[in-house]
């Protein structure tokens, strides 16, 4: 690989000349920071492998390099230079350190040095694993299936058409173009892999491993003996794909090639397979219903010898996330939500895997951060990542007995020593049905309490996802501090972390609940006597946006101002054009035509109160955005304005329901603040 670090080194030419007249937070200074995810460790446990990613705004593009720490401590030292992003670390068996780069396999020293590259395939291959014999590698790669309409006339290339046939189309912000995701494998040796004897495992299927749109190398694993190969898919297509979650695990036998469905009997989400590293068991994650993505995620154990699989957290009130075998084979470690924050535990497990004491839990780690990858274990502690709401992911040590951590990576400290943060704290109030909900308060910089501050109520997206300890390069609650705002967010009704019940009760409630849930918190907040009750607004994206609409009709004066990002106007219009279908069929109750009418589509419909809609508004959309719409944007503030209202619309070309790219996301924090400057802050 051809040495270049002029990339690099113009990135950090520009973060160490940055003004910090402000000492605050600012949209530059959050977009030069180093943007940290872990790989994995070394074989000898003495090294954590890395990666950072920094985004030159001129050029509009992201680099991604790899580093190397000591798990004792130490200096960290940068391995890859190219131009380009390095990801996907795994260690040959002779000790090589492999990666992806540009679509091929490349191996190197441990200290990056005399990097070679082993593949040369066009289409580019990813999630690639070395059998732990060493005679293999699998990996993923894109495979055509399907005639499109440039195979079916290929004497009309300016006819810019699809020809569709059935639904799921277009996923989150990418359309269908015939190809699927298949695993392969192929002959590895002496540094050297054979492709022209790579196997298509899903030959002829018209199937996804990964899973689209979020799956990585953790869908597809090797047993110990390299004898069979473990992945996830969903057997389904069209409406049948569009409607049901119910992916599987399968096991493919490299000597007789036949597969094997593992979790038949199993009709929701399969994933994440993990061996043992003797072979006897495997772990995953699963949830029980179809159609319902945010289901309880529970570790369920297959032991070979007994052939019987084992719910070992039936007892678990809570969902699961990620897991990792201890080195004996004693315990499963793994991520959950905890209170709005993601901790670490561990399951002991038992000699009667029946039995349902929670005494075989225990969380290792406490405190206000989220806990956001395992990287893997060296010795008596375990590699994770971290953040909180004031700083963005490092790599951490925890010591697996105290939970005790230690911190390895610094890449931001530069940056963070120099800026003023504001303090985070935990507030408990009672909602409208008599429970506590946790609501976190963000305050500004230098935070004078005898002052009064114009107040933002946070709204979060998913539904189902957490306001837990995350660190978000958008909506940055640092960042909302810092310009003199209190951010109020509260973990409402269908959040992961206070039980399976908390969780769900925000299906087929949208516009119920969760509302009575928000306007609690604000209100609860606004008693404090820094909060000015006269400037308050409310901001939010995907469900959050939702929120913002069905707010701004029942809000009863509460708000001055808001702002809605990528947000459902319509529940009709939404069913109609969205593409995961399951997810509309299990929120709402069904499509607006079932008799009965769920009560969703005319209850919690917010195009249904913007009669009452007296509020100026922000209305934030990407024309990418397939998983809601860009017309739900468009009828929100064209309402807006036929109502007379003072409303302006954020149309972003190129961006999905995620804002990705640099001058785009600074376009959207300078016009986030311009728009509560305009209409909270005067």
């Amino acid at each position: 690989m051809k040495k270049n670090i002029l990339p690099i080194l113009a990135l950090s030419f520009s973060l160490s000349t940055i003004s910090y007249a402000q000492n605050v937070m600012t949209p530059e200074l959050l977009w030069q920071l180093g943007r940290v995810g872990g790989e994995t460790v070394s074989p000898d446990g003495k090294n954590v492998i890395y990666g950072v990613t920094y985004y030159d705004v001129t050029s509009d593009k992201g680099e991604r390099n790899l580093y190397s720490v000591p798990v004792a401590g130490g200096d960290a030292k940068q391995l890859t230079t190219t131009v380009g992003s390095e990801y996907n670390v795994e260690f040959s068996p002779t000790g090589k350190m492999g990666f992806v780069y540009k679509g091929n396999w490349y191996e190197a020293n441990p200290d990056g040095s005399a990097a070679i590259k082993l593949t040369n395939d066009s289409d580019g291959i990813d999630n690639v694993k070395y059998s732990p014999d060493g005679k293999w590698v699998l990996f993923t790669k894109n495979v055509k299936l399907d005639q499109m309409k440039e195979d079916l006339y290929p004497n009309l290339p300016k006819a810019h058409a699809r020809i569709i046939n059935d639904l799921m189309y277009r996923h989150w912000d990418t359309w269908e173009d015939g190809t699927y995701g298949h695993v392969f494998y192929a002959p590895y040796s002496e540094g050297k892999i054979d492709m022209m004897k790579a196997v298509d495992i899903m030959k002829m299927e018209p199937y996804y491993c990964p899973q689209q749109p979020e799956g990585g190398a953790e869908d597809m694993t090797w047993s110990p003996d390299s004898k069979t190969i473990v992945y996830v898919t969903k057997k389904k297509t069209g409406k049948e794909y569009a409607t049901s979650t119910n992916t599987d695990l399968y096991s493919y036998d490299l000597a007789t090639g036949n597969t094997k469905d593992l979790t038949e009997w199993n009709k929701g989400y399969d994933t994440y397979p993990v061996f043992s590293s003797d072979g006897s068991r495997l772990a995953w994650l699963s949830m029980k219903r179809d159609g319902y993505e945010a289901d309880k995620n529970r570790i369920v154990l297959y032991d070979f010898k007994k052939g019987q699989a084992y719910d070992l957290t039936a007892f678990w009130d809570e969902s699961v996330t990620s897991l990792k075998w201890s080195k004996d084979n004693s315990k499963i470690y793994f991520l959950e939500n905890a209170f709005g924050t993601d901790q670490l535990f561990e399951y002991s497990l038992p000699k009667d895997l029946q039995s349902d004491s929670v005494n075989h839990m225990r969380q290792i780690t406490k405190g206000d951060f989220d806990v956001t990858a395992m990287l893997g274990i060296s010795g008596n502690s375990m590699l994770v990542t971290r953040t909180d709401m004031n700083h963005a992911a490092e790599v951490y040590k925890v010591d697996l007995k105290t939970g005790a951590f230690t911190q390895l990576t610094f890449t931001n400290k530069a940056a963070y020593d120099r800026i003023h943060m504001g303090n985070i704290e935990k507030r408990w109030v009672t909602t409208t049905d008599n429970k506590k909900e946790l609501v976190w308060v963000i305050y500004p910089p230098d935070f004078d309490a005898t002052k009064k501050y114009p107040t933002l109520l946070y709204c979060q997206g998913g539904p189902q996802s957490t306001v837990s300890q995350f660190y978000s390069f958008r909506w940055n609650f640092q960042l909302m501090a810092a310009n003199g705002y209190i951010i109020v967010a509260p973990c409402r009704r269908g959040m992961p972390g206070f039980g399976v019940a908390w969780n769900e009760e925000i299906s087929r409630d949208w516009g119920g609940q969760p509302m009575d849930d928000y306007l609690s918190a604000i209100d609860s907040i606004s008693k404090l006597p820094f909060v000015d009750v006269t400037r308050r607004g409310a901001v939010g994206a995907s469900y959050g946006g939702y929120s913002i609409y069905f707010l701004a009709g029942i809000h009863n004066g509460r708000f001055k101002t808001f702002i809605s990002h990528d947000g459902v106007f319509d529940l009709e219009s939404m069913f109609g054009t969205t593409e995961e279908i399951w997810f509309n069929n299990w929120e709402q109750g069904g499509p607006y035509w079932a008799k009965p009418t769920p009560v969703d589509y005319q209850k919690f419909n917010p195009k249904n109160y913007v009669d009452k809609w007296n509020t100026p508004i922000f209305v934030i959309h990407g024309q990418q955005d397939f998983r809601v719409p860009v017309e739900q944007g468009m009828e929100a503030y064209q309402a807006a304005r036929m109502k007379g209202l003072k409303a302006r619309f954020l149309y972003l070309e190129d961006e999905g329901h995620w804002v990705l790219k640099p001058q785009d996301g600074l376009l959207w924090q300078h016009e986030f603040y311009r728009w509560l400057d305009e209409t909270l802050k005067n």
